[in-house]
């Protein structure tokens, strides 16, 4: 088939011990996930209903990656998160399905510009712009899941320059992972590529140029990356 413009890459990230690459198709957010995470934002957690966003796949920044500070902001704040890829699709999924289409694991940084998200808040404005920006989703390489089972005391933490800044374990998320998939198959059609953010503890703040990140979820993955 010929097309009038170059075909864009397809974004894709490494798969640890494997010289594959797993394409990515779209980046999926649930927002509010740990308690309290929302609590120093100000919200409350709908436990019946939970709040999904999207960022786009060529958001994804791979590890050891130099990540700019992005334009309009004077307030980008890190976020660090579980993320999960999908290895298959479905929609209208129970949990114990959804938890079937894992493929496999990363970790990742959901980047947001503060300052734009809370005049969106203000507004009542959607939050694309404060989340869906350029270089937005640092991530690591993906560990595949086969054989590896996570189970509430797999830690998730991030150090920036050295310094501790989040850290939680996996049982304190609000939704787990296969009710996180079965609630936004109700919303999408999830498909193979898919990856989805699992959630932020408490502790996000500011980041600045020159600020060098260290993102890990003990025994499956890690990621490094430089703010310029």
């Amino acid at each position: 088939m010929n097309y009038i413009i170059a075909v864009p890459v397809i974004p894709s990230l490494p798969i640890i011990g494997s010289d594959q690459r797993f394409p990515i198709r779209r980046v999926f957010c649930i927002g509010r996930n740990y308690a309290e995470h929302a609590r120093e934002m100000g919200a409350s957690v709908d436990t019946a209903a939970p709040m999904f966003f999207c960022k786009p796949a060529d958001a994804v920044v791979g590890d050891g990656a130099d990540v700019p500070y992005p334009q309009a902001t004077g307030d980008l704040h890190h976020e660090v998160e579980m993320v999960v890829a999908l290895g298959a699709g479905g929609r209208d999924l129970t949990p114990e399905q959804g938890a079937a289409l894992v493929w496999g694991y990363g970790v990742g940084l959901d980047l947001t510009r503060r300052d734009l998200q809370a005049q969106a808040k203000a507004k009542a404005h959607p939050w694309d712009v404060a989340k869906g920006f350029d270089h937005s989703a640092p991530v690591s390489a993906l560990r595949q899941a086969t054989g590896m089972a996570l189970d509430a005391g797999t830690a998730l933490r991030l150090h920036v320059n050295g310094e501790l800044r989040q850290q939680t374990t996996l049982g304190e998320m609000v939704h787990d992972v296969p009710h996180i998939i079965a609630a936004l198959s109700r919303l999408f059609e999830l498909k193979a590529g898919d990856l989805i953010f699992t959630g932020t503890p408490a502790g996000v703040a500011a980041l600045q140029r020159g600020d060098r990140f260290h993102a890990e979820l003990t025994g499956v993955a890690e990621l490094d990356g430089r703010i310029v």
